[in-house]
Formats: structure tokens, C-alpha cells, sequence
């Protein structure tokens, strides 16, 4: 072991045991690394050897459109034939390229139904090429589907668990061309914060210059941070990223409150705080309740059998609501213990968050989804 990687091991170590671990987090995951990226790719093909679940070419022209110019392909001439086969299915194939995929590796693809297929259970893919943005090849997929759910119907019922018109080949797709990326030979590099803050990228700057004993990190924004290749790692790149990446630093969090109206969920960042506020919650509740009777003569008597209608009228002022009083800077913990006190739901709290906010005594953003 050379001396330069002995003092980085040591560096690193201080670091970590310096570092608070209940909130710190190592930079390869919080940041992103210029280059280091992948790419999606999508492609258009057939699936065959359907069971009779496949797409109606009535319905689907372009799955008949496709299948006639396969078989053309294949040297067969069904000019002017009827075809009526419902075991094709015109399907989009999307995979992920990683980055740096050598030529001759494999990935997986999924496979999604474009047509009106009820399931492509015990279908295989037909030779389907993959393309990325720039409109090349990228890869070739093909193999049978395995997918997740399955349907069975008759004349009067019909079951379906999960779903049958999606399904995935592992391994199905051979990469054919690689991107071009010299990472080893940059010398000077980015780093794109996950999270973008301003105290976080500092840190991570500080870190990693303290790391190498010299400044090689810059912060350039919110989001980024500028590395430099110092001249003690003989030009690569690699060898810099590999030292930083098991750094630790503890990223800073911005006072904020995330509300999903449709689902009633809230979440809370550690730094929301709150000024001094007097809180109460209740409404009027009139509920109104039918209970009609049967008024039957009695049998000597003349007379009919009818329905005498009976309301009840209940209102509920919500006296048993009190109002209560968060003290002024509170932390994340006892606004939750203050609002629970309560006896509020989520989407009631929903409103009184955005309450206190409008007051002017929520110290943090509200982001509505």
C-alpha cells in the first residue's frame, strides 16, 4: 500500500468517525456524477404464440399492418388474404441502458400491450430493435415474456389478478452499440446535488478538500460542485471519484411541509417550526335521520294501513373542541404532539396548517401535491 493511499484511509476514517451518523450520508448518495447516467430506449414489436388473447386486427390496423409486413419480410406473399389470427400482439418495448454497457452485454426490457391483447401469458417477443433519443440502435430485443398476473373468463364471469398485458424478459435485450464516455481521462468533473441546497454543497466541497489537503472542490450553485483532478492522481479521474465517494456529510434540510391533498398524507421536515398560536377546531354538525313507522287500524276498525313519517333532528355545535396553545418555536415533535391534542384527522390538519401559514407563525413551505 502506497503512503498516499495509507493518509487517505486514515482521512476518511477521522471523517466518518467525526461525523454524526444518525443524519449523515456518504456523497455517492446524495449526488450524481457528470457522465455517469443511463439512457432509455424504446422499441416497437409483434408478440406471437398468443392462446387466442391477442389483439383483434379489426380493431388493431397497425398490428395487422405489422404483421403483414413481417411475414413480406420472410418471403411470404399474403396479398389480398383475410387474416383473422388473434394470437399477435403489437406491444412497446422500453429498457434502460446502464452507463458504460459494453457491446455483447445484456439488459432487460419490459414489454406493454398497444393494442386491445387480453394477456400476453406464454407469448415470445420477435426480433425488436431498441432505440435512444437520437433515433439510433442501441439494442436488440427478443425471448419469451414472463409477466406477473394471469385472466380467466366464461360465458358469465370473468377473473383477472394483476396485470396480464404487461411482462418482462430478464436478460432479453443484447446491447449493440456502446456510448462513448472517457471518464478516466476528464480532469475536471460535476457534481449534481440530488437535493439542491447551498449548505449541503458546501459541505460536500469542505470535505472534500480537507480529504485531499488542497482546493479541488469548488461550490458553483445550489446544485452543482466543480471537481478538479489534482496532479497527485496521475491523471484519473476514477482514482479521485473512488477516495470522495465514501466521504461523509451530514446534508442540511429546508424547513418545509409536503401536503397530498387527494390522500391525506403529510410529512414534515425536522426543521418546521412554529410561532406562538391559540388553535381551535370544530363545526356545526346537523344530522338529520329518518325513522318512519306503520300506523295499522285496529281490526274492527275502518280505516287503511299506513306510513307515519318520523324525523330526528341531532345538532352538534362542537362545544367539546377546545382551543389550544402551541408556545412560540416548537419543534417538529411538539407541533405533532399539539396538533394530535386536538383530536383532528389528517385533512383537517391539512387545513390548519395552511391556516397557520396564512397567519404568518409556520416557519417553513408548504408544497401542496
Amino acid at each position: 500500500m502506497s503512503l498516499r493511499s495509507y493518509v487517505m484511509m486514515l482521512l476518511a476514517a477521522f471523517v466518518f468517525a467525526a461525523t454524526p451518523a444518525q443524519s449523515a450520508s456518504r456523497i455517492k448518495d446524495i449526488v450524481d456524477f457528470e457522465g455517469i447516467r443511463d439512457n432509455q430506449l424504446i422499441g416497437y414489436g409483434l408478440v406471437v404464440g398468443l392462446n387466442g388473447t391477442g389483439d383483434s386486427l379489426n380493431s388493431a390496423p397497425f398490428t395487422k399492418q405489422s404483421l403483414q409486413a413481417m411475414l413480406e419480410r420472410m418471403g411470404v406473399n399474403i396479398s389480398g388474404a383475410n387474416l383473422n389470427t388473434k394470437n399477435v400482439a403489437a406491444v412497446i418495448v422500453t429498457a434502460t441502458l446502464p452507463p458504460f454497457t459494453v457491446q455483447g452485454s445484456r439488459i432487460d426490457v419490459t414489454i406493454s400491450a398497444l393494442g386491445d391483447a387480453k394477456s400476453l401469458q406464454g407469448g415470445t417477443l420477435m426480433v425488436t430493435p431498441l432505440m435512444g433519443a437520437d433515433g439510433e440502435t442501441y439494442a436488440i430485443a427478443q425471448g419469451p415474456i414472463a409477466i406477473g398476473g394471469f385472466t380467466a373468463e366464461g360465458d358469465a364471469a370473468t377473473v383477472t389478478q394483476g396485470v396480464p398485458t404487461t411482462g418482462r424478459i430478464a436478460s432479453g435485450a443484447l446491447v449493440e452499440r456502446e456510448l462513448s464516455f472517457q471518464l478516466a481521462s476528464m480532469t475536471t468533473l460535476r457534481l449534481s446535488l440530488r437535493n439542491p441546497d447551498l449548505t449541503t454543497a458546501r459541505r460536500i466541497a469542505q470535505s472534500i478538500n480537507d480529504l485531499i489537503g488542497q482546493p479541488v472542490a469548488e461550490p458553483l450553485n445550489p446544485t452543482g460542485v466543480r471537481l478538479t483532478l489534482p496532479l497527485s492522481f496521475n491523471g484519473n479521474m476514477v482514482d479521485l471519484i473512488t477516495d470522495i465517494e465514501q466521504l461523509v456529510v451530514e446534508p442540511d434540510l429546508p424547513a418545509k411541509i409536503v401536503i397530498n391533498e387527494s390522500t391525506g398524507i403529510i410529512v414534515m421536515g425536522q426543521e418546521v417550526r412554529v410561532s406562538t398560536v391559540a388553535i381551535a377546531q370544530g363545526n356545526l354538525t346537523v344530522t338529520v335521520s329518518e325513522t318512519p313507522q306503520v300506523s295499522q287500524p285496529n281490526a274492527l276498525a275502518a280505516g287503511q294501513t299506513t306510513t307515519v313519517p318520523r324525523t330526528n333532528v341531532d345538532v352538534s355545535t362542537g362545544s367539546e373542541k377546545k382551543l389550544a396553545l402551541l408556545e412560540g418555536s416548537v419543534p417538529l415533535r411538539d407541533l405533532v404532539s399539539g396538533l394530535n391534542a386536538l383530536g383532528v384527522g389528517p385533512r383537517d390538519m391539512i387545513s390548519i396548517l395552511q391556516a397557520i401559514k396564512s397567519a404568518g407563525a409556520l416557519q417553513a413551505e408548504i408544497e401542496v401535491m
